[in-house]
This record gives C-alpha cells, structure tokens and sequence, in this order.
C-alpha cells in the first residue's frame, strides 16, 4: 500500500468487536513498539486518552501522524506500522471488521 496517505476514518459498515485494555508508557506491549500488522479484513484505530504519541507506517514514502488526547490514528488491515510514545500516555486500540 506504498503511497497512500494516512486516513482519517475506517469504511463505513464496519463493527467494533474488540476493544484493547487502555496501555500507558509503562505497560505497552513491545510488539506495539516494533513493526506489525493487523490481519487482512480488520482494520484498528489507535485512540489517545491521554498525552501524545507518533502512528508510524515506514514505508516508501515514510508516513507519521502525531497523535494527541483526544486523537485516534486508522489502521488499514496488512499495513505494517508502529507507535513511538512520547512521554507519559494512555491509549487504547479498538478493532473493527465486517
């Protein structure tokens, strides 16, 4: 998917059936941390509660979204991406599929 822009929202029709306990700067699991992707059909967003962080997707041409309270980041379903934390944060992540 190289080359296309981050998106602000996910495909209409699509369902929450998982949402994530809410991770900090202390309790994030290091797989968020390194690149990874969701399975194909499910898409996330990464939901800020509070503080920042960096929605990373490096691909050609790389691709960031600085995220704050209050912010959510999509996730495309096989994009590889990560997150780097910047300081203190708590955020959670809610999956969606058909």
């Amino acid at each position: 998917m190289g080359g296309f822009p981050m998106i602000e929202s996910v495909p209409a029709g699509l369902v929450k059936f998982y949402e994530s306990k809410v991770f900090t700067e202390k309790t994030v699991p290091e797989k968020l941390k390194t690149l990874h992707d969701t399975k194909p059909g499910i898409w996330a967003r990464i939901v800020v509660l509070e503080g920042c962080l960096d929605y990373i997707i490096p691909d050609c041409p790389r691709r960031s979204r600085r995220l704050e309270t209050g912010d959510y980041g999509v996730i495309r379903p096989t994009e590889p991406h990560r997150v780097e934390l910047l300081g203190e944060v708590r955020f959670k992540l809610e999956f969606l599929g058909p």
